[in-house]
């Protein structure tokens, strides 16, 4: 019920106008096979993490997938006010002496002892229709995160459109509980949008998701024709929070 009331009023403040979207950072960390990740998980929890929140970047995620998907890999969720506060940011980090000094293990770490193989970056632009990220009830433990692609970009923004026209309410009284969705800015498999998803475990996951298909607000708009062929390719992965994870 709380979730629900805070949800509605994210949704509320957008509708009046007065709701500044967030831009999304999310990055996906690739692992190297048989190496520890230590470092990299100290790096998170005891450099990155509090540097951001010092500047007021706060819930942010800390996740890896549920299973033993190779190559195995973690992901952060940080949300910015706009992209000058992303620029800023980043830009504070390197003149923040704690956060370099807390550094200093991750950043000497050989190259042949470093965990990570590669990470990418995409940013986001947050919905008109879920302009904050809402963080998740106490106890999530299984996130679904999704990315749909577009096959041009009038197809993406049309079903942009469905979700904020349609799509959210249904989420809200399914029970499928919005962390954030987002427009794809910068990164690959443009044009797309992704979006998180939490629930207490598997169990809830799949008993709300089966409630929205025979939706009767779903039934309706999935045959309108101005929402045809919005979505060319679905993929989705399911995570875990980490143990420092802040949502």
């Amino acid at each position: 019920m709380i979730k629900k009331i805070a949800l509605g009023i994210v949704l509320l403040v957008c509708t009046l106008g007065f709701g500044q979207k967030e831009i999304y950072e999310f990055r996906e960390y690739e692992l190297k096979f048989g190496k520890s990740a230590k470092v990299l998980h100290d790096y998170f929890e005891k450099a990155l993490i509090p540097a951001l929140n010092k500047q007021g970047i706060n819930n942010i995620g800390a996740f890896e997938e549920i299973g033993d998907a190779m190559p195995k890999k973690i992901y952060l969720l940080i949300a910015y006010n706009d992209l000058p506060d992303y620029q800023k940011v980043l830009g504070n980090l390197q003149e923040d002496q704690v956060f370099l000094q807390a550094s200093e293990a991750y950043s000497n770490t050989s190259q042949e002892d470093f965990p990570v193989e590669r990470y990418v970056t995409s940013l986001f632009t947050a919905f008109d229709g879920l302009p904050k990220l809402v963080k998740p009830a106490e106890g999530s433990m299984v996130f679904e995160l999704r990315t749909y692609e577009a096959y041009n970009e009038d197809a993406f923004q049309r079903k942009v459109k469905m979700f904020n026209e349609s799509e959210f309410s249904i989420f809200d009284e399914v029970g499928l509980h919005s962390v954030f969705f987002g427009e794809k800015i910068a990164g690959p498999q443009m044009p797309c949008l992704t979006y998180l998803l939490a629930f207490r475990d598997m169990a809830e996951r799949d008993a709300n998701w089966s409630k929205f298909g025979p939706h009767p607000e779903w039934q309706r708009i999935v045959k309108l024709p101005e929402y045809a062929n919005t979505v060319s390719n679905i993929y989705r992965v399911f995570l875990k929070p980490l143990s420092y994870s802040q949502l």
